[in-house]
């Protein structure tokens, strides 16, 4: 294996009814099942969907790094 490593980004969206913190975290969790070697994320965007007057849903922009296998 090599020193250097190839990265490669893609964007999720993570939502929980619950907290910003609730969506990073399932997110995250959704993500890797499907991606192997995630390392880390940036969170791009947040927003929120309103009924009532009150927050009902969040929502989070994050851009997920992984090492790309084999690098």
């Amino acid at each position: 294996m090599s020193d250097h490593h190839l990265y490669k980004r893609i964007e999720i969206v993570g939502s929980s009814p619950t907290s910003i913190d609730d969506a990073i975290q399932s997110g995250i969790a959704e993500c890797a099942k499907t991606v192997k070697n995630l390392e880390w994320f940036e969170v791009q965007e947040t927003r929120g969907h309103i009924v009532d007057g009150k927050v009902a849903h969040f929502q989070v922009v994050m851009k997920v790094g992984f090492r790309v296998e084999g690098s």
